[in-house]
């Protein structure tokens, strides 16, 4: 008798969705997809000068029912849905949205459809950079510190600071709304056929790295935390955050209107959602004490560490620890850069301008060719600069960068700060100057490991996953030098979603625990890279000299700038 049982994890990224459709008995993929959103790849509702990237809701819902219908179809359509018991979505965050009284977003009503302050504000906002300055300075004048929990500094990227923006600048939003929700808890909601925000069920993940939950606390931090702040934000602390779920348990029953639009059955359970770089790292296998790296246009770095590990032990500057997030019974600790794969990809931008701007007004060849050439050249620049930074050698390292170009996320989350470069010659060529960033993002998240061992917290080795990964042994051979670790490699390409899968596994009651849905589904690795000891001291050398720089960009940015002008 076949016991075939199915479920599906939704991933949604910042550029698109994709959705895999798994088996529970081993994990195996049966069928992948994978939506971009028009919208955004348009550039729609977004003002990168101002540091403004919202997302429309018709992107999301779009997404899911085509990458779920096309899952299915794949897999053979009727016979297989029946056997589909579970949905969970993991999403980014914060990416917070305002709704209404029926948790219904405002940018789904004609009258807010083109208004980006009605949209999903993305994790890579961050127009609210002195809101969340605001919000440090003002919880200096408790006796409790409510911002312990999550580093001990509060970011323009999480959920209040976006809020209160919002708030300030859109008086027309501020009136309609009622409530202001993550992605990763409205997309189950409205799944679900939720129609009253009160019975949302607020994600511990989002809820305690990014909004201020804390069991200590009973839920957020008091009323008057919020309103002593700015009175606007008066009934925003509402009752749906006293409680929080794992995402091991279950929103409710996918709905008679998705059933029916999807091919599904309303059996099928929606289980709680979570950040993506959390569920990621239980698709990873990750293990306490191993560093989890979601490295993709940004990395999200998760850690695990048992409950009574951390009894009385608080990190600084990194992006919460919070009970359960990702485990059950044991503490989730985030962390991240805010630039990863993005700072390879403005360099890409930068040093393709004359393909973007003038390759099509080539009197030489035709437009198509001209098209079809600078997609072949693009395709290929990354490849190309990484095997050429490779055979520099180690002689001759003038450049060093900074690698903030999104600001700084971790350790010490600050928005305003900006990248740089030092050490440019008339000698600096694309390869040399492309080595600098690859080494800076490393650089980067030796930061983050340092942290974690500084305040106590060992990290004996790191997983990684996500593009970056997969497909550049260049950098990965790199991180794996500076950090002085192995890193292994996970298997599968889209492994956020297949934590999602093994969490609506769980939810849907066909494993007992996540632990046994990870033993059960995980994948293993694929590859393992190893540290070269002949660059140990080379490395550590430029490390100094790129804590060096930082603290110099840190400071100058901290100056009045008026000083500098002549």
């Amino acid at each position: 008798m076949d016991t075939t049982k199915y479920v599906i994890g939704v991933d949604y990224g910042t550029d698109s969705v994709r959705s895999v459709l798994v088996d529970t008995k081993d994990g195996k993929e049966i069928s992948t997809s994978v939506f971009f959103y028009p919208r955004w790849k348009k550039g729609l509702y977004c003002n990168p000068a101002k540091n403004q990237f919202r997302q429309h809701p018709l992107d999301y819902i779009e997404g899911i029912e085509h990458t779920i219908k096309d899952c299915l179809l794949k897999a053979g359509g009727g016979a297989v849905a029946k056997e589909v018991k579970g949905i969970t979505i993991d999403t980014t965050g914060s990416t917070p949205i305002a709704v209404d009284g029926a948790g219904l977003p405002l940018a789904l009503k004609p009258e807010f459809e083109e208004n980006p302050n009605a949209m999903f504000v993305l994790w890579k906002d961050h127009t609210a950079v002195a809101e969340a300055r605001e919000i440090n300075d003002h919880a200096k004048k408790f006796e409790i510190n409510y911002l312990k929990f999550c580093g001990g500094i509060y970011s323009s990227e999480w959920f209040w600071a976006k809020l209160l923006h919002v708030v300030r600048t859109d008086k027309v939003v501020k009136a309609e709304m009622i409530s202001f929700v993550e992605q990763c808890d409205w997309l189950p909601f409205y799944l679900c056929g939720g129609s009253d925000v009160k019975n949302l069920k607020r994600s511990r993940c989002a809820a305690g790295h990014k909004a201020l939950w804390a069991a200590e606390f009973g839920g957020l931090p008091p009323e008057d935390f919020f309103t002593s702040l700015d009175p606007l934000l008066n009934g925003f602390r509402d009752d749906s955050f006293e409680k929080t779920y794992t995402a091991d348990t279950s929103v409710g029953n996918l709905s008679a209107f998705w059933a029916d639009k999807l091919g599904l059955t309303t059996d099928v359970i929606i289980g709680i959602g979570a950040f993506d770089a959390h569920m990621g790292a239980v698709g990873a296998q990750i293990e306490p004490y191993y560093l989890s790296k979601v490295m993709g246009t940004s990395t999200c770095d998760i850690l695990v560490a048992p409950n009574k590990d951390m009894e009385g032990k608080l990190v600084g500057g990194i992006c919460g620890q919070v009970d359960g997030s990702v485990l059950p019974d044991m503490a989730g600790l985030e962390a991240g850069q805010s630039a990863f794969g993005d700072v390879y990809a403005w360099f890409k931008n930068l040093i393709s301008w004359p393909l973007n701007h003038l390759l099509t007004e080539s009197a030489v060849i035709d437009k198509q060719t001209a098209i079809a050439l600078k997609e072949e050249v693009e395709s290929k620049i990354i490849a190309k600069l990484s095997k050429q930074a490779e055979e520099l050698g180690d002689g001759d390292y003038a450049e060093l960068a900074i690698d903030w170009l999104n600001g700084r996320r971790t350790p010490d989350a600050n928005q305003e700060l900006k990248a740089a470069i030092t050490g440019l010659s008339l000698g600096t060529d694309a390869p040399k100057f492309f080595r600098a960033l690859a080494e800076a993002t490393c650089f980067g998240s030796k930061s983050i490991v340092d942290r974690f061992r500084d305040e106590g917290v060992a990290v004996e080795g790191i997983i990684a996953i996500g593009g970056v990964a997969k497909k550049s042994p260049y950098i990965m051979q790199m991180m794996s030098d500076i950090l002085e670790m192995p890193i292994r490699v996970h298997k599968t390409e889209h492994t956020c979603a297949l934590g999602a899968a093994m969490f609506a596994a769980v939810a849907s009651g066909i494993h007992p625990t996540i632990q046994d849905a990870i033993t059960a589904m995980g994948a293993g690795f694929e590859k393992e890279y190893q540290p070269n000891l002949q660059k140990q001291n080379m490395y550590r050398q430029h490390y100094q000299k790129y804590l060096g720089l930082g603290r110099y960009i840190e400071r100058y940015n901290n100056k009045d700038l008026k000083q500098f002008t002549l």
